[in-house]
């Protein structure tokens, strides 16, 4: 078999007819027409050209197949005007005319414009196209039958169409010119306008980028600056309508004041004094008028009623009800501002004096499997408070979920341990306050676990807090905490029904809240407690006082855990200020649970305001220091 071991771009006959056979079959042409990215099939037929002995590289083929094509198709055009004259001009134009038959019909003008165009496709298609023709009349009878210049006159190119001959001079090697003059194009031009090509901007893509990115900043910068422009706005607002709640206030009292001094001095005191069981206290009761009107009292006639000194008898339901009667159980906007004022007294002054760990160690105690949001919203919320360390003892498959919320933690995976006790105890010293429950669960070994852990920091005289399934373990076994006097219980109004039920065996009376909680503050050893709800009612068995600042309607889960983490701190800043005796007159866990609620009903206002309806725990979270500021700093 041949082999042609030229790799230029000259195609002998027997060379070109085995690539004509080759791409004329028909599983080729299937290929061609079926799909627009061909080099897989010039690939094939280069392949089969060298299994029959000719050495061709895939573009070598492709380009000698549409050099062939462009010469078929001019011939073919010069045929229909010229009477068959312009067979000759194409060698293989049987071959051609039958492989091309069976196929869609050409367009000639890609062809034509893919010659002309300037592409470097095409230009390697016509140096190929001419070395072809000078190759095909130097093998055949040596002379060119058409003159040395020729011009072929289509109408489908816009521009004259080159069409290349052969010169020879003797024996000497042949030269390729093409015809084309100023003259005909003028003509060709004037006939036909020229289709203009698409042309892309030539724009780089690092400048297109650079040109998004600052067209993003800028956007950015105005969003934000917009933004900012609308809290200060806000802000405005706020304060405009606190300034105007405080006018009307300042008038009411006024109107009061007037109202009171224009009423006569003998109407001032009735003539019998109402009837109502005898009150044993030792402090001077509280006289409230006004606005402790809708409290549940023996006889209307009278707002205030004198100390008696007649004894009473051992019935602590009879204690309750004098303290209920005689102290009062509610708070006028003056005790709120006087109690708030005593909340900013225990807050410990930033300065840079003092090392990690001074402002509160806290320790969370819940967290297992089913509940890993609520220890990190009470830790994350002790945090933002003030605390400078959060500890969470949890169980060991909460640990990395609970982790993951927030580097800022300090997470032990011991609560499920078997000597889960004594890992916590060991760092009992180190904490200044511990919150038991959020994220518990019931288990019986976590309750005991928790049971055990409440008595160890009971011992070190550690504030404790508990909340959520902690308040399951005090409704099983109510002497854990009874009678710890650095104990806050918060429980919501299901749990405090459970907790009430089971300490006195009867129902609660729905119909008086405030009575309930003082019994139940006095069963549990004038221990501090906290009755969420529409207002928070904070006791610790000797008056009630309710938290009523404006919150919001919006009562998602998890806002329990962020009153329960900032109780913790407040509660260890409230007894260390006591302890320097900068709180002398009230309970010091009474003072942290109004601080607490407080802060909870001011994020959740704050955090309303800018979600409404889709406020979530995580909003009021990211609200604490804005609140915290506004009411313990400002």
């Amino acid at each position: 078999m041949q082999v042609n071991t030229t790799r230029g771009f000259l195609w002998s006959d027997v060379e070109t007819r085995t690539l004509l056979n080759i791409w004329g079959e028909q599983d080729i042409q299937t290929a061609l027409d079926g799909n627009f990215r061909n080099s897989f099939v010039y690939r094939d037929v280069s392949r089969r050209l060298g299994a029959m002995g000719f050495e061709r590289t895939p573009e070598q083929c492709r380009v000698r197949i549409k050099s062939l094509k462009r010469q078929y198709l001019l011939a073919k055009e010069g045929n229909l005007r010229n009477n068959g004259q312009y067979h000759k001009i194409c060698k293989f134009y049987d071959t051609m005319e039958r492989i091309l038959s069976n196929r869609p019909a050409l367009d000639p003008q890609e062809l034509i414009d893919g010659g002309a165009g300037g592409e470097e496709e095409a230009g390697d298609g016509l140096e190929e196209d001419g070395e072809d023709v000078q190759d095909g009349y130097s093998e055949g009878t040596g002379e060119c039958p058409y003159p040395a210049e020729t011009e072929v006159k289509l109408e489908y190119p816009t521009v004259p169409i080159p069409i290349p001959v052969k010169v020879t001079v003797g024996n000497n090697s042949t030269s390729v010119r093409s015809h084309n003059t100023n003259h005909s194009a003028g003509n060709l031009s004037a006939r036909a306008p020229k289709r203009a090509r698409k042309r892309r901007a030539n724009f780089p893509m690092e400048k297109l980028m650079e040109q998004f990115l600052e067209q993003s900043a800028q956007a950015e910068d105005n969003f934000y600056r917009m933004e900012e422009q609308r809290l200060q706005a806000e802000d405005h607002r706020r304060e405009a309508e606190h300034a105007r709640e405080l006018h009307m206030l300042q008038m009411l009292g006024q109107m009061f004041s007037s109202i009171s001094s224009a009423r006569p001095s003998s109407a001032a005191a009735p003539s019998k004094p109402p009837t109502r069981p005898p009150v044993i206290s030792s402090t001077s009761p509280s006289c409230t008028r006004g606005p402790a009107a809708h409290l549940r009292r023996p006889s209307p006639q009278t707002d205030c009623f004198t100390q008696q000194s007649q004894p009473l008898g051992t019935d602590p339901k009879a204690l309750v009800f004098d303290r209920y009667y005689s102290l009062g159980s509610t708070s006028h906007r003056g005790m709120d501002e006087d109690i708030l004022s005593l909340v900013k007294s225990t807050v410990p002054p930033l300065t840079s004096k003092k090392h990690k760990g001074q402002d509160g160690r806290i320790g969370i105690i819940g967290g297992c499997r089913e509940y890993t949001g609520a220890p990190y919203f009470a830790a994350i919320s002790a945090l933002k408070v003030g605390a400078d360390l959060s500890h969470v003892f949890c169980t060991k498959d909460a640990a990395t979920v609970i982790k993951s919320y927030s580097p800022e933690l300090i997470v032990h995976p011991v609560l499920d341990s078997p000597n889960a006790v004594e890992e916590i105890e060991k760092w009992l010293p180190r904490l200044h306050g511990l919150v038991v429950g959020p994220g518990l669960g019931r288990e019986d070994l976590l309750l005991k676990t928790a049971k055990e852990v409440i008595e160890k920091s009971k011992a070190r005289d550690i504030p404790i807090v508990i909340d959520a399934d902690g308040l399951w373990l005090v409704t099983q076994q109510p002497s854990v905490i009874q009678g710890y006097q650095k104990g806050i219980l918060t429980p919501n109004f299901m749990e405090f029904t459970r907790l009430y039920e089971a300490l006195h065996h009867e129902p609660m009376d729905s119909s008086d809240y405030q009575r309930s909680v003082l019994q139940l503050s006095v069963a549990m050893g004038n221990l501090t407690l906290v009755l969420k709800g529409e207002q928070d009612l904070i006791t610790d068995g000797n008056k009630v006082y309710s938290c009523s600042l404006e919150g919001s309607g919006r009562r998602c889960g998890g806002q329990g855990d962020l009153l329960s983490g900032s109780m913790g701190v407040l509660a260890h800043w409230a007894h260390a200020a006591s302890t320097a005796g900068m709180i002398r007159s009230m309970n010091p866990s009474v003072v942290a649970a109004f601080g607490a609620c407080s802060l909870t009903r001011q994020c959740n206002s704050q955090a309303f305001q800018r979600h409404g309806r889709s406020t979530t725990t995580t909003d009021m979270i990211q609200e604490i220091g804005s609140a915290f500021k506004k009411l313990f700093e400002s």
